[in-house]
């Protein structure tokens, strides 16, 4: 009886084992291009090299585009926290509209992103407003509106009542109360929510193709590049963006896992 759950073990390890190596693997290869010279499209495994990264650092036009998108995913964050965390309370503490507020917070982010970018792009146009990096960060903040919101409401539904009633009883005022209790508890929900939101902001294509202007992200620059093929010190960039990605997604882990939790696992 205990060799058939044995071999299902093995079974399932084998599959699992196969599956992961079929999707990680393609990412280990841009990583292993970039320390070698590629010539006439092949590799020569003969001499490590860092030419790459140093090409990378002299592209004015990657560097820029890259730069932009940093500038885009900042500000994408900052109004995407201080707004979810609002919209959040809101819905802890209301009645009324709670459900309609829900719809429009996660219709743009269910819908398909060329609806989301064209329907932003005729919002723009009617109201007169150029397309610009402005309306690239309205843009990627109603997108990852939702997720912030989200993490951070199912944090603060988390919390315990009992808290802001001592809060209460013991003479603090509402402020006092919010300051000292409710946004210590969500802080860790709010920078995981900001990961989270600067990581899509930073991926995010199509809505940002619709609503662009003259400067471009770093992805629709990429974008452009597909119709001439890449540079060598692209490799680079995308070793230093997963390697970035990676930073992130266990920064997120660290700060959306609750510690409890966390220290019954460990």
């Amino acid at each position: 009886m205990s060799a058939l759950p044995r071999l299902s073990t093995i079974f399932l390890a084998a599959i699992t084992t196969l599956v992961a190596v079929l999707l990680y693997s393609p990412l280990f290869v841009p990583i292993v291009s970039s320390f070698f010279t590629i010539s006439h499209g092949s590799v020569d495994w003969s001499s490590p090299t860092l030419s790459t990264y140093v090409a990378l650092a002299e592209n004015h036009d990657m560097l820029v585009a890259l730069r932009t998108t940093l500038i885009v995913g900042v500000c994408t964050v900052i109004l995407s926290v201080v707004s979810g965390t609002l919209l959040a309370l809101y819905y802890h503490g209301r009645r009324s509209g709670r459900s309609l507020l829900q719809f429009i917070i996660f219709l743009p982010f269910l819908m398909p992103p060329i609806i989301s970018g064209l329907a932003l792009l005729i919002f723009f146009r009617e109201i007169g407003l150029e397309r610009s990096l402005l309306t690239v960060v309205i843009g990627h903040t109603v997108f990852v509106l939702a997720i912030v919101y989200r993490t951070v409401l199912m944090r603060l539904q988390s919390m315990s009542r009992t808290l802001v009633e001592a809060s209460y009883d013991l003479g603090a005022t509402g402020w006092q109360t919010f300051w000292r209790i409710i946004l210590p508890n969500l802080s860790s929900a709010m920078v995981g929510g900001a990961i989270l939101a600067f990581a899509l902001s930073f991926d995010e294509t199509m809505i940002t193709i619709l609503v662009t202007g003259t400067q471009s992200t770093l992805p629709v620059r990429l974008w452009a590049m597909m119709r001439l093929g890449f540079s060598p010190d692209i490799n680079a960039l995308v070793a230093l963006i997963l390697m970035f990605t990676v930073l992130l997604c266990v920064l997120a882990a660290r700060f959306l896992i609750p510690r409890q939790v966390a220290t019954e696992r460990t």
